[in-house]
C-alpha cells in the first residue's frame, strides 16, 4: 500500500493533468477545458508543468548565435509568391498554441491560456492570456486573431486559404480575450483545433499603420508578439534579430530555458564555397553541414585543429525530409510511368554514396522514411481494405506486390543491369534510339531532360547521373541558375526535374493535401502537379483517422500508393544532424528526438567564448 502522502501526490498530479469538464447548454455535450490538445491519446504534461522536460530551465541568457543563408533576400513577407523572403521573416510571429519536440501529436497553449471544445470537436474557443501583447507594448486581443484569420483566407496562399475555408464555417469574437471557431460539417475533426491553434497572430494596428498588403513584397518587418524582434539588416545580405527583454511570455512555464540568445544573426553568401570560407574565418559561428565531402575532408583548418571549432553528430528522430528530384507531370513526356521509372533507374546511389558521400547517407524509399509509419512488404488486410476501392487508379500490383523501393546498383557508376532495364522501358514507351544514339519519339523529338538547380555543390552529384542517362540515349543536361531564377521557374512550372522536399508529418492533414492533392495540382506546394483520385481518397481517409492504429494504416496505404506512381527520384537522408560550431555554445545533455532546437534551447557559454578570445581564436 502506498503511503498517504504518495497517494495525495498522485491524485494531485492526475487532477492537474486532467481537463476540466462542463456541459454545452444547447447540445448537452460535455465541454472540455484544457491547456492543450493531442491528436491521439492524452497530453503528457499536466496543466501546472514547470518547464518542458528536455530544456535546461537555468540556461543563461546572452550572447549571439550566427548562421548562414545562400543567395539573397528582397522581402520580409513570406506569405506571397512574390519576391524572396529572408529566413527569419516570421520569427517575430507567435501561434496561439505551440508544438513541442518530444511529442509530434500535441500542442500546448501559448497565447491562449486554455481552450474549450465539445467532445465532438465541432467548435473551439481560445481563451487568450490577458497579459499577451505585441513587442511595441500594445495588447494582443481576440480582434487581432480574427483579423489574422480573415487576412490569411483573403490574401494568403490560395491553397492554405482554400483548406481553411473548407474547415472553418465561421469565427466570432466573444470578448477581447475569447474567440470561437466553428467547423464545417465535412471538416475532419481530429486536426481542426490543432490547425487553428497553429495560426500565427498579426497586429491589426501594424497592418493598418503600414498599409500592408499580404500579396506584395515588403521591406518592413512584421510586428509580432514573439521573444525575438527585428533589430537591423543589411538588406539582401544580413539580418539580425534581438531578444526582447520585455517579452510578455518570458515567465510562462512553456518558455523556461528557451530563447536564450540575445541576438540571432543570419549572414547571406553568394555560393556554398564562400559560406564555408566565412565559417572558417569566424564570420558566423554555427553551421549545419550539408556537404558530406566537407564533413569528411574539409575540417582541417587551423581553428578546428586547435579545438576552437567542434563537429557534432546528433541523432535525428524526425521523419526524413523526403529530398528528391521531382518530375513535372504537367509535361507530356513524363506522363508515361515507364519513362519516369527508366530515368529513376539511372541514378546510382550506391556508387554515389561510396564515391561522393563518404558512406554517410541512407537511401530514401518512403515519404515517411526514418520512421515506423512507412509502408513495408506486401499490404496487409487493413491496408487492402483502403486500397481495393481505389486500385483502378493505381499501377498494377498495388494490391499484391511489395511496396516500391529504390533500385539497388553496383559499385560502378553505370550499372549495366539497371541500364538494360531502363532501355527496355524507354523502348516500350516509344522512345527509340536513332543513328546518333539519342532517343526520339514518333514525332522525332529527343527525350530531353533538364535538371534545374542553383546549388553548385550538387554538380558533382548530378553530372554523373546526367552521364548515365546520356549513355542510354536520354538528352539529359544540368542547368544551374541563381536562386531567384530557380524560384521564378519553379513557381511558373517551367522545369523538367527540380529538387524538392516531399517529407511529411506524423499525421495526414491539410499539408498533405497541398503537396499531393488534385485540387492543388497547379500549386507551388505540389511541384510535380500530381492529380490522382486514388491519392485524394487515401488522403481523405487518413485525415479522418481517430486512433493511432488507424493513423498508421492510413499513412502506410497512402505511402504505398504514392511510391507506386514514381513521380519522384528519391535521394538520401542521414538519421543524424551534422553540425559544426565555434565552441561557444552549450545545450541540454540529451536533446529531444524531434528537433535540433538550436535557436530554441541552446545557449551562449561566455566562459568558453572568453577563453577563445584570449587564445586569439575568436573574432
Amino acid at each position: 500500500m502506498r503511503p498517504i502522502t504518495q497517494v495525495a501526490a498522485l491524485v494531485a498530479a492526475l487532477t492537474a493533468a486532467s481537463p476540466a469538464i462542463a456541459q454545452d447548454g444547447q447540445t448537452g455535450e460535455r465541454v472540455i477545458t484544457a491547456h492543450g490538445i493531442s491528436t491521439f491519446g492524452d497530453l503528457h504534461l499536466p496543466a501546472d508543468f514547470a518547464h518542458l522536460p528536455y530544456v535546461n530551465p537555468n540556461a543563461p541568457k546572452g550572447g549571439e548565435l550566427s548562421q548562414h543563408g545562400i543567395g539573397t533576400f528582397d522581402s520580409y513577407n513570406p506569405f506571397t509568391f512574390r519576391g524572396r523572403a529572408t529566413a527569419p521573416s516570421t520569427m517575430m510571429l507567435e501561434p496561439l498554441m505551440e508544438t513541442v519536440l518530444d511529442d509530434p501529436y500535441v500542442r500546448y497553449c501559448l497565447i491562449c491560456e486554455t481552450i474549450e471544445y465539445p467532445e465532438s470537436r465541432n467548435w473551439v474557443i481560445f481563451n487568450l492570456r490577458p497579459e499577451a501583447q505585441f513587442s511595441d507594448g500594445t495588447p494582443l486581443t481576440a480582434h487581432d486573431v480574427l483579423f489574422t484569420y480573415q487576412t490569411l483566407i483573403e490574401k494568403g496562399f490560395p491553397s492554405y486559404a482554400e483548406a481553411i475555408k473548407r474547415m472553418v464555417a465561421g469565427a466570432e469574437v466573444l470578448d477581447d480575450h475569447r474567440i470561437r471557431f466553428d467547423f464545417t460539417p465535412e471538416a475532419p475533426r481530429r486536426d481542426s483545433i490543432g490547425q487553428m491553434g497553429a495560426q500565427i497572430v498579426f497586429s491589426r494596428a501594424d497592418f493598418e499603420a503600414n498599409d500592408r498588403d499580404l500579396t506584395q513584397t515588403s521591406n518592413v518587418p512584421f510586428l509580432g508578439s514573439a521573444p525575438y524582434v527585428f533589430d537591423s539588416a543589411n538588406f539582401g545580405r544580413a539580418i539580425t534579430m534581438r531578444r526582447n527583454p520585455d517579452y510578455w511570455g518570458r515567465d510562462l512555464p512553456i518558455k523556461q530555458g528557451r530563447h536564450n540568445f540575445d541576438r540571432l544573426r543570419f549572414e547571406y553568401f553568394g555560393d556554398f564555397d564562400a559560406a564555408f570560407e566565412a565559417f572558417k574565418a569566424g564570420i558566423y559561428t554555427f553551421r549545419v553541414e550539408p556537404s558530406e565531402q566537407l564533413w569528411s575532408t574539409g575540417y582541417t583548418f587551423p581553428a578546428f585543429t586547435a579545438g576552437a571549432v567542434v563537429k557534432d553528430e546528433i541523432p535525428d528522430g524526425v521523419v526524413a525530409d523526403g529530398d528528391a528530384w521531382v518530375f513535372n507531370l504537367r509535361r507530356e513526356k513524363f506522363q508515361d510511368i515507364r519513362v519516369r521509372e527508366a530515368i529513376g533507374l539511372m541514378f546510382n546511389f550506391e556508387w554515389s554514396n561510396t564515391a561522393l558521400f563518404f558512406g554517410m547517407n541512407t537511401r530514401l524509399d518512403s515519404f515517411w522514411d526514418n520512421s515506423d509509419l512507412k509502408a513495408q512488404g506486401v499490404p496487409g488486410p487493413e491496408e487492402l481494405a483502403l486500397l481495393e476501392p481505389v486500385a483502378a487508379d493505381l499501377p498494377e500490383g498495388i494490391l499484391t506486390d511489395e511496396a516500391v523501393t529504390t533500385p539497388v546498383s553496383g559499385d560502378r557508376q553505370l550499372d549495366r543491369t539497371n541500364s538494360r532495364r531502363a532501355a527496355q522501358l524507354l523502348d516500350e514507351a516509344g522512345w527509340t534510339t536513332g543513328a546518333d544514339g539519342m532517343r526520339r519519339n514518333a514525332a522525332g523529338q529527343t527525350l530531353r531532360v533538364e535538371f534545374l538547380d542553383h546549388n553548385q555543390s550538387f554538380d558533382r552529384i548530378v553530372n554523373p547521373y546526367v552521364e548515365n542517362l546520356r549513355a542510354i540515349g536520354v538528352d539529359a543536361v544540368l542547368t544551374r541558375v541563381d536562386p531567384s531564377e530557380l524560384t521564378t521557374r519553379t513557381r511558373s512550372h517551367d522545369f523538367d526535374i527540380v529538387r524538392d522536399a516531399l517529407g511529411n508529418g506524423y499525421a495526414v492533414g491539410g499539408g498533405t493535401s497541398q503537396a499531393f492533392g488534385s485540387e492543388f495540382k497547379d500549386d507551388v506546394f505540389n511541384p510535380m502537379g500530381l492529380a490522382n483520385p486514388a491519392i485524394d481518397a487515401l488522403i481523405e481517409n487518413a485525415s479522418a483517422a481517430t486512433t493511432d492504429a488507424e493513423n498508421r494504416t492510413g499513412i502506410a496505404a497512402l505511402d504505398r500508393a504514392l511510391r507506386s506512381l514514381r513521380f519522384w527520384i528519391p535521394q538520401w537522408y542521414r538519421p543524424y544532424h551534422t553540425v559544426a560550431y565555434w565552441d561557444v555554445y552549450g545545450r541540454p545533455e540529451t536533446l529531444p528526438p524531434y528537433g535540433l532546437g538550436v535557436t530554441d534551447m541552446w545557449w551562449y557559454d561566455s566562459d568558453r567564448a572568453d577563453a577563445l578570445r584570449a587564445a586569439g581564436q575568436l573574432r
